[in-house]
């Protein structure tokens, strides 16, 4: 029995969890290990799990770019890598994977980080999307590919209430905002917010339609305009109403607001 529990507890489980930068991520083995010779097959493939450094819940713990580590997770999933239009930290993402021993991703960022600077020199657009045969199976790597995404509008509707007491230099009290609701292209929507979108009122509609029912997971306004900035969008349009009411049918008592917003977004 002790040999046995040694010999599980040298062995990584089939779906790892990763804390990088502090941004939890769920994985399965087979993808961390998918490109032979790269810093993360060496890890998880050279060593046992208590060779590895860990967070305070036990996840494997990597002191890099949170953010941009979901790249590289999809370029270790696929045969195809997919980045935002305008995506401005290609060199950066090309620090992390020199750092992750990722030569031919670091290469084709490389490639397009040149290439934008020339259509910029020529007054050409950049070319968004970047293309390679898929490998065999003995390649060191994997090829990229950046379509740059659709166009299209999103809007983000934002609704709140707060009070204004009788004594107008007393502070308003703010109730916190009940849900954001996304309108769109589901395709847009689901490119934009991935797992952040709750999709549970408007469930299996195809990608080509659009909604009016999707909501967010979570309720700050600043979360939103980050992944719509990190996809290309920019606002184009904002409108907000109000609406006033008594708290009872006395005058006296404390006024309560209500507020709709909506910002629209646009690549």
């Amino acid at each position: 029995p002790l040999k046995t529990r040694m010999a599980q507890s040298s062995t990584f489980p089939d779906v790892v969890e990763l804390n990088v930068g502090g941004q939890v991520y769920v994985t399965r083995f087979e993808t961390l290990t998918a490109v032979p010779k790269s810093l993360l097959w060496a890890k998880f493939t050279q060593n046992s799990p208590a060779d590895l450094p860990k967070d305070s819940k036990g996840r494997f713990f990597f002191d890099r770019d949170g953010f941009l580590f979901r790249y590289i997770l999809d370029y270790l999933r696929d045969s195809e890598l997919f980045l935002p239009e305008f995506f401005k930290e290609r060199k950066r993402l090309q620090r992390e994977a020199d750092f992750f021993q990722l030569p031919e991703l670091s290469r084709r960022l490389a490639a397009a980080s040149k290439d934008s600077s020339s259509a910029e020199d020529s007054g050409d657009p950049e070319e968004a999307e970047l293309t390679s045969p898929v490998t065999s199976s003995s390649s060191s790597d994997r090829p990229l590919r950046s379509p740059g995404g659709n166009s299209g509008y999103i809007t983000i509707g934002y609704r709140g209430t707060y009070t204004i007491g009788r004594d107008i230099q007393a502070d308003a009290k703010f109730r916190r905002v009940a849900r954001i609701t996304v309108c769109g292209k589901i395709s847009l929507a689901k490119e934009v917010f991935g797992e952040t979108l709750n999709e549970s009122r408007d469930p299996d509609r195809p990608p080509d339609k659009y909604t009016a029912r999707y909501y967010l997971k979570y309720n700050f306004l600043e979360q939103a305009f980050d992944r719509l900035a990190e996809a290309g969008f920019h606002m184009v349009a904002c409108s907000s109403t109000g609406t006033c009411s008594y708290g009872s049918n006395d005058p006296s008592e404390d006024k309560l607001w209500t507020s709709y917003t909506e910002y629209v977004f646009s690549r």
